[in-house]
C-alpha cells in the first residue's frame, strides 16, 4: 500500500494537467482544461480536467479517474507501472508495496520468458534447421535487418521451448501465463508456435510483448499471435513502433503485416507500423497520432486491402491524422514492389500517394453501372457521405465542385445534400451520445430480500459517496450508523468499505489512494461521481438525508434531481415521523 505522503508527492510533482498536456492538447476554461478525449474519437471536447481535485472526467465516454488513472489507460499499464513511470519523471523513489510487487514480478517474469523465447527463436533460425534461414533470403532480408527485428524460426515439434525456458528455472504455470505454451488434455504443456518463422513484438520501451508466426507451409492460421497476456493487448499495439517512434520525419508509413514493415524498414523507411493480425483500431489510430501529423496507408492492392484502407481512413479521420493512399498498380504488397523495383523507385512512390478524400470518392463507383439512373443515385449518396466527413470546409468545398462536375449537377445541390447529411447525423450521433449517457448511468436493477428495488437508491449513494470524500472525517460516524451489507450497492459497498478502512488505518482517502484498489472503470464511476457534484456540493443536511434513506429505504424510481429531492424529503419525513 502506498503511503498518503508519496502519493500527495507524486500528485505535486506530476499534475494531471501538465501529464495530459504531453499528450492532447488542453485548453483553459477557467479554472479547468478541456481536450479532445484521448479515450473515444471526437470533435468537439468533452474531456474536463480538474486542477483543484486533481482529476478528470469524460463526459463523452465516462473516461475518469486521477494522473494515475489516466496512465495505466493510456499506456495500457497497472497501477504500479504507472506510479513508476510518473515517479520516474519526477524524479521520486517508490516505496515497496507487496501486492503491486506480485503484479509486476508475474509481468516482469512474463518479459523475461519472452526475451528468453525470442532468443531461442533468433538462435534455432541458424541451427540445423535451415528452413527459416532460406525463407527470410529468399524474402531478400539481409542478416542485418534479421538481427535487427530479432527473427526467429519455432521448431517442428511438440515441447522444444517448453523444455528449453523449463530448464531456465521458469514454470509451468508462468509459460501458460507468457502466451508461449498450452495445457494439453493429459496435463502437460506444450509450444504455441510450432515449425513457424517468428517476428518477435517489442514495445516502445524495448520490451518483447509478444510474438506473430507464420508458417512455411499450406497449413492454417497462415500467422498466429501471442493471445492477450499481462503484457500484451493485440489492439493497442503495433508492430516496429520501437523503431518508428524515433523517426524524424512527421509522416508515419501504415503497411499490413510483418514482412512489408520489414522490407519498407530496410530499405531505409523507418517511419512504418503495422497493426497485429486486425484491422486497425481506434487505439492504435490514436497512438500513431501521437508520433506522427500524416499517414500514409500502404496496404494490398487487393480486395480485402481496399476495404481495410476505407476502414483505416475513417479512424485516422475521428483523431485529425491527414492520410493519404498508396497505390500499388505493379505489385500486390510493398514488400514486393521494393524486391521488384527499388527503394528510390518505393520513395517516389510514396511521394506521389493520393489523398483519402480521392481514394474515397473513387471507391463510391465501385460495384455499380453509371449508365443505370438508379446506380448514378447511389453513387450521388455515396459521395455526400464522403463529403460529409470532410473537416474542412475549403478542401470539402474542392472536392464538391470536383464531384458537381463529374456528375454533372450543380453544386449547390450537391452541397445542400451534404449539409441535410451532416445535420442527420449530428441529431444521430446526440441520441447516441444521450444513450450512452444513461446507460452509463442507469441505476442498477438490484432487488432486496423484501422485493424492494434499490433503483432510486444508487442516486442516493453516489451523493453520499461524494460528499464523504470532501469529508473524510464523516466516514467513521457514517460507518457506524449505515449497515452496508444490506440495501446497497455492490459498488457502493466496494468504495465504502475502502474508506472505512482507509479511516481506520489513519490514511487519507483521496481518489488517488482509492486507485490503489480499483480498477479504471471504478475509477472513473468515482470521477463521474465527484464530476457531478461539483456544480452543487452536498452538505452536512443532504448527507444525512442520505444515511436515512439508505437505512429505510422506499421503492420509488429517480429519474431526475427533483426525484431524488423528494426522495430524499420523503424519507426525512417518515424518519422523523417515527
Amino acid at each position: 500500500m502506498l503511503s498518503d505522503v508519496f502519493l500527495e508527492q507524486l500528485r505535486t510533482v506530476c499534475p494531471i494537467e501538465t501529464v495530459m498536456g504531453s499528450y492532447v492538447s488542453l485548453i483553459r476554461r477557467g479554472r479547468t482544461f478541456v481536450c479532445n478525449c484521448p479515450f473515444h474519437s471526437e470533435k468537439t471536447p468533452s474531456c474536463t480536467i480538474y486542477p483543484e481535485q486533481q482529476s478528470f472526467y469524460c463526459y463523452g465516454c465516462g473516461a475518469g479517474g486521477d494522473v494515475i488513472t489516466f496512465m495505466r489507460r493510456m499506456e495500457n499499464m497497472t497501477f504500479m507501472e504507472a506510479v513508476e513511470t510518473l515517479a520516474k519523471r519526477g524524479g521520486l523513489t517508490i516505496p515497496e508495496n507487496k501486492e503491486e510487487a506480485r503484479r509486476s514480478k508475474v509481468r516482469a517474469r512474463t518479459f523475461e520468458i519472452n526475451r528468453e523465447t525470442a532468443n531461442f527463436y533468433y538462435r534455432n533460425l541458424s541451427g540445423s534447421n535451415k528452413t527459416g534461414l532460406s525463407y527470410f533470403a529468399q524474402r531478400r532480408l539481409t542478416p542485418a535487418t534479421i538481427k535487427k527485428y530479432g527473427l526467429g524460426f519455432a521448431p517442428d515439434q511438440w515441447d522444444a521451448l517448453a523444455v528449453h525456458l523449463k530448464k531456465k528455472g521458469f514454470s509451468e504455470e508462468e509459460l501458460i501465463t507468457a502466451g508461449v505454451c498450452h495445457r494439453s488434455k493429459k496435463g502437460g504443456v506444450y509450444d504455441v508456435f510450432r515449425n513457424r518463422v517468428m517476428f518477435p513484438i517489442v514495445d516502445v520501451r524495448g520490451n518483447v510483448i509478444g510474438f506473430g508466426g507464420r508458417v512455411l507451409d499450406d497449413s492454417t492460421p497462415k500467422y498466429l499471435n501471442t493471445s492477450q497476456t499481462p503484457v500484451f493487448d493485440k489492439g493497442r499495439n503495433l508492430f516496429s513502433l520501437n523503431f518508428a517512434k524515433d523517426s524524424s520525419s512527421t509522416v508515419m508509413i501504415l503497411a499490413e503485416g510483418y514482412m512489408d514493415v520489414i522490407a519498407i524498414n530496410q530499405a531505409g523507411f523507418s517511419n512504418v507500423v503495422a497493426t497485429l493480425g486486425t484491422a486497425i483500431t481506434p487505439d492504435q489510430a490514436r497512438k500513431i497520432s501521437q508520433y506522427a501529423s500524416e499517414v500514409i496507408i500502404a496496404y494490398d492492392s487487393d480486395g480485402a486491402g481496399q476495404k481495410a484502407t476505407q476502414k483505416a481512413i475513417a479512424h485516422f479521420n475521428e483523431v485529425g491524422l491527414n492520410t493519404r493512399i498508396l497505390h500499388l498498380s505493379d505489385a500486390k504488397d510493398p514488400d514486393e514492389y521494393i524486391r521488384k523495383f527499388g527503394a528510390d523507385r518505393f520513395r517516389l512512390l510514396l511521394e506521389q500517394s493520393g489523398d483519402a478524400i480521392a481514394f474515397q470518392m473513387d471507391r463510391c463507383k465501385f460495384g455499380l453501372e453509371l449508365s443505370r439512373e438508379s446506380d448514378r443515385g447511389r453513387w450521388l449518396n455515396r459521395l455526400v457521405e464522403v463529403l460529409a466527413n470532410v473537416p474542412n470546409p475549403l478542401t470539402r468545398d474542392v472536392y464538391i465542385s470536383k464531384a458537381a462536375a463529374e456528375a454533372d449537377i450543380s453544386p449547390d445541390v450537391l452541397r445542400s445534400q451534404i449539409e441535410l447529411y451532416s445535420r442527420r447525423e449530428k441529431n444521430k450521433q446526440k441520441k447516441h451520445n444521450w444513450d450512452q449517457l444513461k446507460q452509463k448511468t442507469a441505476p442498477l436493477q438490484q432487488r432486496t430480500p423484501e422485493g424492494e428495488s434499490l433503483q432510486h437508491l444508487e442516486r442516493v449513494e453516489e451523493t453520499l459517496l461524494g460528499y464523504l470524500l470532501l469529508h473524510p472525517e464523516k466516514i467513521t460516524d457514517t460507518a457506524a450508523r449505515l449497515d452496508t451489507a444490506q440495501n446497497t450497492t455492490e459498488f457502493f459497498r466496494r468504495v465504502f468499505q475502502l474508506m472505512v478502512q482507509m479511516e481506520q488505518q489513519n490514511r487519507a482517502c483521496s481518489l488517488s489512494a482509492l486507485g490503489e484498489f480499483l480498477s479504471t472503470e471504478e475509477m472513473a464511476r468515482l470521477s463521474q461521481v465527484l464530476a457531478r457534484q461539483r456544480t452543487f456540493p452536498p452538505n452536512e443536511q443532504t448527507a444525512e438525508d442520505c444515511i436515512r434513506t439508505l437505512c429505510n429505504p422506499v421503492s420509488l424510481s429517480v429519474n431526475s434531481d427533483d426525484d431524488l429531492l423528494r426522495l430524499v424529503a420523503q424519507k426525512k419525513n417518515r424518519c422523523t415521523s417515527e
